[in-house]
């Protein structure tokens, strides 16, 4: 009678339980917690998206955040902090499709990274229907810039800093004219997307870039909240209450 007795697991599969006369792993209690569907349910979202369990609730925004290092054709070592371009990708693209989904907020605090990476991911934001709010938080230097300015409404805290330089090449002497002209190509499709999406000027941005006199080791500006809104670079000083009633507005003006 017992061997013929079935249950389901929490992947709805049909198991056959353990006779309950052979010995049991002391163990394995203590390894499941005593819920075993809970345990990999949520070892498997921290692992695989870097995120604990929030409250539950129904709400039609998504929340897209752009942290540490923005990681392109290259996997960065272990100990950076990185968001892969490739795990961003589909999220737009299931937010542009989801008819539950009426609008993305982005999150940023990011150092930069990938220039190619970062392009794509601020190409595809700025192309969607829904409306996209950015926000950026501690930081949104380099190609982070690109990517603040990609979204409908960007804001930035009071705290929060952006760094404008130059595009570079792990910092070596570059020795032909075509790794140079190179270069001032990838740099032109930067400022030009800049200023295509924000208020800023192409001149005052290529000359927040070969800025020589703020940076020690560098050459380039660094723009803290304010500045970036006087600029013309960020759209508005705010915080995370601010940049939500922007997108709740635009959802209802969308509605």
């Amino acid at each position: 009678m017992f061997k013929d007795a079935k249950r389901r697991n929490y992947n709805n599969k049909e198991i056959i339980p353990s006779d309950p006369t052979e010995p049991q792993d002391p163990n394995e209690g203590e390894r499941t917690g005593g819920n075993e569907a809970d345990n990999v349910d949520r070892s498997k979202v921290v692992d695989e998206l870097g995120a604990t369990d929030v409250p539950d609730m129904n709400s039609d925004i998504h929340v897209l955040t752009i942290i540490g290092q923005v990681e392109g054709h290259l996997v960065m070592p272990p100990q950076n902090k990185t968001t892969k371009y490739e795990h961003v990708i589909p999220q737009l693209v299931a937010v542009e499709e989801s008819p539950e989904i009426k609008g993305l907020l982005v999150i940023l605090n990011t150092v930069g990274g990938d220039v190619e990476a970062g392009l794509a991911l601020a190409e595809m934001m700025a192309s969607m229907r829904k409306p996209v709010v950015s926000l950026v938080l501690g930081g949104g230097h380099s190609i982070g810039v690109p990517i603040a300015v990609s979204a409908r409404r960007s804001f930035i805290a009071s705290t929060a800093t952006m760094t404008i330089h130059p595009i570079r090449m792990t910092g070596q002497v570059l020795g032909v004219q075509q790794s140079f002209d190179y270069l001032e190509r990838m740099q032109d499709r930067v400022i030009g997307f800049v200023t295509a999406h924000s208020n800023i000027s192409d001149r005052q941005m290529r000359s927040y870039m070969m800025n020589t006199g703020e940076l020690a080791r560098d050459i380039g500006t660094v723009l803290a909240g304010e500045d970036a809104v006087k600029c013309g670079l960020i759209d508005e000083i705010g915080g995370l209450a601010e940049a939500l009633a922007s997108l709740h507005a635009m959802i209802d003006e969308a509605q």
